[in-house]
């Protein structure tokens, strides 16, 4: 993938990040023209049209007002930020960059003017993180993790006369990270325990037939042309159907048809979003969003899936803490702790206990 600098819009909410913590977003009347600016959108004519460049798209300022937010603009009416009582939702006009309760999300499709945003980021962006998700069928027991690379396949390298390779740092990544899990009840397989090369349809086939509960991919980046400057983890899950990838900047991939993953497509997003929330609250890093892609060992897996490109190797301070086995094992923590919030909330719904009496019990006088 080619990386890129953090968007404007996530500059600036880093920014706006320590004066806006404790400040309550309920309309006020410094935001009162604004908002009535907003609202005024959903009664024009134009807010009216629902189909742009041949994609359904509805206004955020309906949506906020259905759904029990309140909404106001930054910027010159480029910038919409969506409140209520537990979520802030940043958009920015012409940008696929959100932000959702501090978090960046990448959208399938940027804003367009006015403040439209398309139905399918609504149904597969918004609603899967902002509410609740149906619990999942069972509780998670056993994670398979898959140290990206190995063998013949060294990932990526740098260094000019000390090479260092990609491979062996996802490898120890995911040594620390089983030992942790181990230890926190879970059960933990790995497709792969040393530097050996494995397929790729062969990672998520593993888990397939072992019955895992969860696939975690883990992956370092690098960006030679920008070493200075690009830093920070990306934590990906599948694309959607009916949308184009975040590493796809020509748009290819959006007539892609469905695969097996697509099934579980939300709970991949659930579970990506908390791991890289506490990947980027935790360690202080900086956030590259949660983002999409159709990656091969992501596919086929019949479980919620995610890859994490936990960091720039090329960066000068944050390649030396991948390189630090200290700093694995913070990282190693951060990602535990996504798993453990990600299982929270999509924990199975407790049985039904029955108030009846049995046809056994015995009466009592």
């Amino acid at each position: 993938m080619s990386p890129a600098g953090a968007s404007p819009l996530l500059r600036r909410i880093a920014h706006r990040a320590s004066r806006i913590a404790h400040h309550r977003f309920s309309p006020s009347r410094h935001h009162a023209p604004i908002l009535l600016l907003l609202a005024a959108l959903t009664l024009s004519p134009a807010a009216r049209a629902n189909i742009m460049n041949g994609r359904n798209y509805v206004p955020l300022a309906a949506w906020a007002r259905v759904n029990g937010f309140s909404g106001y603009t930054l910027n010159h009416g480029t910038e919409f930020i969506l409140t209520n009582q537990t979520s802030r939702l940043e958009f920015e006009q012409d940008s696929a960059d959100s932000s959702i309760n501090g978090v960046g999300v990448r959208l399938s499709f940027p804003l367009a003017k006015g403040g439209f945003i398309s139905q399918l980021d609504v149904d597969k962006t918004i609603r899967p993180l902002v509410f609740s998700q149906k619990p999942s069928a069972k509780k998670i027991t056993t994670i398979c993790l898959d140290p990206g690379h190995g063998g013949k396949d060294p990932g990526n390298r740098v260094g000019r006369f000390f090479s260092r390779n990609e491979k062996t740092y996802t490898l120890a990544l995911a040594l620390e990270l089983r030992r942790q899990l181990q230890q926190a009840g879970y059960k933990v397989i790995l497709t792969r325990e040393q530097d050996v090369y494995t397929d790729l349809p062969s990672r998520p086939g593993l888990a397939n037939r072992r019955g895992t509960d969860l696939f975690v991919s883990l992956h370092f980046n690098a960006s030679p042309a920008d070493a200075a400057n690009v830093r920070g983890p990306e934590t990906y899950c599948i694309t959607p159907l009916g949308a184009a990838s975040s590493n796809d900047a020509g748009g290819v991939g959006s007539g892609h048809s469905a695969c097996a993953a697509n099934r579980l497509e939300d709970k991949s997003l659930l579970l990506a979003y908390q791991v890289q929330r506490s990947l980027v609250h935790s360690l202080g890093l900086t956030d590259r969003s949660v983002r999409r892609a159709r990656f091969e060992v992501l596919r086929t897996a019949e479980m919620p899936a995610i890859l994490i490109e936990g960091g720039y190797m090329t960066h000068p301070v944050e390649g030396r803490n991948i390189f630090d086995p200290g700093w694995r094992k913070q990282m190693a923590a951060a990602i535990l702790r996504g798993i453990v919030r990600y299982q929270k909330l999509t924990a199975p719904a407790p049985p039904i206990v029955s108030t009846h009496p049995t046809s056994s019990a015995k009466k009592t006088h």
